[in-house]
C-alpha cells in the first residue's frame, strides 16, 4: 500500500509590529533598570528606528509641500469671453487654496499626524484671504456658503455676510501696541469758525495762520480667539476638518471681528466706530423716509469736508428702504431682484448687517477715516493635551488672530437714527 503524501502544514503569519510598536517596546528595553542582554544591539536598534522615524516624516513634510505648490494655470485670454457678463469679477488662482485647505496641505500637519496626533501643532496664515470692497461683487471664497452639517454636532451659525470689515482700509501691524495720531481739529469751515483760516492775502501783510488740534491715541492689539473639540476620526477626515476650521473657526473670527468693528467700546474689546467721540449725528424728522434720513445724513459728512463712502444699516431697515413704495405702487428704489449688481444707495456701498442695530444707520468715508490694523492673521492650533480631552480621544483646534480699528477722523462718519 503506498504511502499517502504528507500535507504541509502552514504555519500561521508572524504578525509584523508596527514602527510605533517597535518603539515603544525598545524603550520598555532601554528603561528597564534588570536588562541583562545585549545593550549594543538595543542601541543599533534604536538608531534603525529612529532613522526610519525621520524618514517617515521627511516623506510626509515632501508630500505636504508637493500639494502646496499648484502647476502654473494656463495663461487666460484678456479679452471678453462668449456668455461672460460684462463686469464680473475674475478670480485670482492664487488665492484658490481657502485657509481650511490650506491647514490640510501644510507640513505642521502632517508633521502632526506622523508622530501619531501626539502633543500640539501651530500653523500660522499671515496672508489669509481678504474680500475686496463692496465696490462690485462680493467674492466668498474664503467662507463657505454653506456648512457641512456632521451628525452629532450643532449647527454652525448662519453664513452672514461679512462686509463692515471690507469698507476699511487694512494694515499689518508688526508690535501689540498700536498708537496713532486722532484729528480732533472739527470742521475746515463753520459758522463759528473752523481750523482752515486759508485767505487771500494783499502783498505785505501776514499770512494767517490755520488751526490744527491733534491727539496721541494709544491703544493695544486685541486678540479674538476661540476652539472646538473634535474627534481623532474627524481629525483624520480631511473634508471634516476643513468644514471645522472654515465654516466655525475663521468664520467665527471675522464674523466678530465685524461686529467690534461697528460696536467695540475701545477698552476690553476692540475699538468700535459708534463708540468713538467725536463722530457726527443726525435724527430724522418725525415721518421721515429712510430714504431721506440717509440722503440728508450724506449731506452732514460732506459739509464736514470728508465725502462719505458706504452707508450700514440693520436688514430691517434696508428692507424698508428697498421696498419703500409711492402713491402708484411703484418702488422708489430700483429693487437688485436678481442680485446681479452690489447694493448702492445715494452713490453709498450698503452693507446691511445684523451688527447696526436697528433703526440707526451709519454713514461714513470708511477708507479716509479708519484703518484696520491686523497682526500675524489667523493662526491655527491642535493639540489633544487639554483637560480631560486626552482620555477622551479628542483633539482641540484652536483659531486665533489680533487686531483693532484705529479711527484716526472722527468727522468722517455719522450716525444716524431714523424716524420711529
Amino acid at each position: 500500500m503506498a504511502a499517502l503524501p504528507t500535507r504541509s502544514r502552514r504555519r500561521p503569519p508572524v504578525p509584523t509590529l508596527t514602527l510605533t510598536e517597535r518603539r515603544a517596546a525598545l524603550l520598555a528595553q532601554l528603561d528597564d533598570p534588570e536588562f541583562d542582554g545585549d545593550v549594543d544591539r538595543l542601541i543599533a536598534e534604536a538608531d534603525e528606528i529612529a532613522g526610519q522615524i525621520q524618514q517617515t516624516n521627511e516623506r510626509a513634510a515632501a508630500r505636504s509641500r508637493l500639494l502646496t505648490q499648484a502647476p502654473p494655470e494656463p495663461q487666460r485670454p484678456t479679452g471678453p469671453q462668449p456668455g461672460a457678463v460684462q463686469g464680473a469679477p475674475q478670480v485670482d488662482s492664487a488665492r484658490a487654496l481657502s485657509i481650511g485647505r490650506r491647514f490640510l496641505q501644510s507640513e505642521a500637519l502632517a508633521q502632526y499626524r506622523a508622530a501619531g496626533m501626539s502633543g500640539t501643532t501651530r500653523y500660522d496664515i499671515p496672508d489669509f484671504d481678504h474680500r475686496a470692497a463692496p465696490a462690485g461683487t462680493i467674492v466668498t471664497g474664503t467662507y463657505p456658503s454653506q456648512t457641512q452639517r456632521v451628525p452629532g454636532v450643532l449647527t454652525a451659525q448662519p453664513d452672514l455676510p461679512l462686509l463692515v470689515a471690507d469698507l476699511l482700509d487694512r494694515q499689518t501691524s508688526t508690535g501689540q501696541t498700536l498708537e496713532y495720531v486722532r484729528d480732533i481739529s472739527g470742521p475746515a469751515t463753520a459758522p463759528a469758525g473752523g481750523w482752515n483760516a486759508a485767505a487771500v492775502v494783499p502783498e505785505g501783510n501776514d499770512k494767517p495762520q490755520s488751526d490744527f488740534a491733534f491727539e496721541l491715541v494709544s491703544t493695544s492689539m486685541k486678540t479674538l480667539a476661540h476652539w472646538v473639540a473634535i474627534t481623532r476620526q474627524a481629525a483624520d477626515d480631511e473634508g471634516q476638518l476643513q468644514g471645522y476650521i472654515e465654516g466655525r473657526l475663521s468664520y467665527g473670527l471675522r464674523y466678530k471681528e465685524d461686529r467690534e468693528i461697528l460696536t467695540g467700546n475701545g477698552t476690553t474689546q476692540m475699538q468700535g466706530i459708534t463708540t468713538t467721540s467725536g463722530i457726527g449725528t443726525y435724527t430724522a424728522a418725525a415721518s421721515e423716509s429712510k430714504l431721506i434720513s440717509i440722503r440728508r445724513a450724506r449731506t452732514v459728512a460732506e459739509l464736514a469736508m470728508y465725502p462719505p463712502d458706504g452707508v450700514v444699516m440693520h436688514p430691517s431697515d434696508w428692507e424698508d428702504v428697498e421696498l419703500d413704495e409711492d402713491g402708484t405702487g411703484q418702488f422708489r428704489v430700483v429693487a437688485n431682484i436678481q442680485g446681479l449688481a452690489p447694493a448702492r444707495l445715494w452713490g453709498l456701498a450698503v452693507v446691511s448687517t445684523v451688527a447696526m442695530t436697528a433703526g440707526t444707520f451709519l454713514v461714513g468715508g470708511f477708507r479716509m477715516g479708519a484703518t484696520l490694523w491686523e497682526r500675524q492673521g489667523i493662526t491655527i492650533l491642535m493639540t489633544d493635551s487639554h483637560a480631560s480631552l486626552f482620555i477622551a480621544n479628542t483633539l482641540v483646534v484652536l483659531a486665533e488672530m489680533r487686531a483693532n480699528v484705529a479711527v484716526h477722523t472722527p468727522r468722517a462718519f455719522v450716525l444716524g437714527t431714523f424716524a420711529a
